[in-house]
């Protein structure tokens, strides 16, 4: 599909980033059309966009692990911020070809020690926003 503001090559989100205020559960990530997006989780409000150097397919991997955002396209793989979008690296996996991908870390955090360091980041931010 075509036609949305987001196939427009030059789209930039020049709205001032208030990224320092944000935890990694108030982010929420989508990936489509080459292109990465995060929104306030409570809001919907687009925080940061990313188009991808390289891979045009329209779906994108994303997944989250710890404080960094994996994001895989046509083969081609990067790590961005989660809080700016900024490309930290890449790997165009070379020799590998194309398909649709799948990502995996070990480091996701599925037990009750995970659940613990939710809630207390959601406390730390419900008593910074005090």
């Amino acid at each position: 599909m075509s036609g949305g503001f987001l196939d427009d090559n030059a789209f930039s989100d020049q709205r001032p980033r208030r990224t320092d205020s944000y935890e990694i559960n108030d982010l929420l990530f989508l990936g489509f059309n080459s292109r990465v997006m995060a929104l306030d989780r409570d809001t919907g409000a687009l925080i940061w966009s990313w188009k991808a150097p390289k891979g045009r397919s329209g779906y994108v991997a994303v997944m989250v692990d710890e404080e960094q955002l994996f994001v895989s396209i046509d083969g081609y793989t990067y790590c961005l911020d989660p809080f700016s979008g900024n490309q930290l690296w890449f790997n165009g996996l070379k020799g590998f070809g194309y398909g649709i991908p799948t990502l995996a870390t070990a480091g996701n955090h599925t037990n009750s020690a995970g659940a613990a360091e939710m809630r207390a980041r959601e406390q730390r931010r419900r008593n910074n926003n005090a």
